[in-house]
């Protein structure tokens, strides 16, 4: 089994793969999904963790490029490991370190939370090997990850007062809140990209104009509030690919 506490080496090419931490307080979920990821020739699992505690000392010496974080584990759970994670590694790292949440289809508050608290992302324990590796993919490369299978019922869950968020289509232009969409929807910068005909630097413009206008910190955080307000749906179309 992988050591808690020691990163492992997973060949001569390990440091140009993406380096991943698993967070579980199942030994059985750890041992599947390390197994499952070892197959991938870019993935290297270089730790294990069973709590909160050990996840935030572990990555703090290794510091990983993303963190597979189970959501409920005794003591600091982990929307708490998470938000300390987050904070850590922005704080006194260079490179921020990547949070994944792996929820369950009764999980939808506690991923919102830690959706608000720096998650990058979620995706089902038991979703398939090649959804688990993109999504890692995706994350690493500052992106954001949610699950399709269980978008719909997280959205049914975030129902608030509209007069507590903003009006989103007060303060985006139109083209921002097109935007706004298709990251709601999964899309990557690249997918927006092709699908809009723009550069990606164009899109890397208007995503950061919407994070700066709508006060969010990250991606996961504007698509939060995308859903939360009721701008975004789980049933959109998008153009070109519905």
């Amino acid at each position: 089994m992988i050591s808690d506490q020691e990163p492992t080496d997973h060949g001569p090419n390990s440091g140009s793969r993406i380096r991943i931490l698993i967070v579980d307080d199942q030994p059985m979920v750890r041992a599947g999904i390390s197994m499952l990821l070892s197959a991938e020739p870019d993935l290297a699992v270089i730790g294990e963790a069973s709590s909160g505690p050990q996840a935030l000392e572990f990555a703090g010496k290794h510091l990983p490029d993303v963190v597979l974080m189970d959501v409920r584990m005794p003591g600091i759970d982990g929307v708490e490991a998470t938000k300390q994670l987050v904070r850590e590694t922005r704080e006194n790292q260079d490179r921020l370190v990547r949070v994944l949440i792996m929820t369950t289809f009764d999980d939808e508050e506690v991923v919102v939370k830690a959706l608000q608290n720096g998650a990058s992302g979620y995706l089902l324990k038991h979703a398939l090997p090649n959804e688990i590796a993109a999504a890692i993919r995706r994350v690493a490369a500052g992106e954001t990850w949610l699950d399709a299978t269980a978008a719909t019922r997280l959205v049914q869950r975030l129902h608030m007062s509209s007069s507590a968020l903003p009006d989103i289509t007060e303060l985006l232009t139109p083209r921002e809140q097109e935007v706004l969409r298709l990251v709601a929807a999964g899309l990557s910068n690249q997918e927006i990209r092709d699908l809009l005909v723009l550069s990606e630097a164009t899109v890397k413009t208007h995503v950061a104009r919407i994070l700066f206008k709508t006060g969010s910190r990250d991606r996961a955080s504007a698509v939060a509030l995308a859903y939360r307000s009721g701008f975004s749906r789980a049933d959109d179309k998008i153009p070109g690919r519905n």
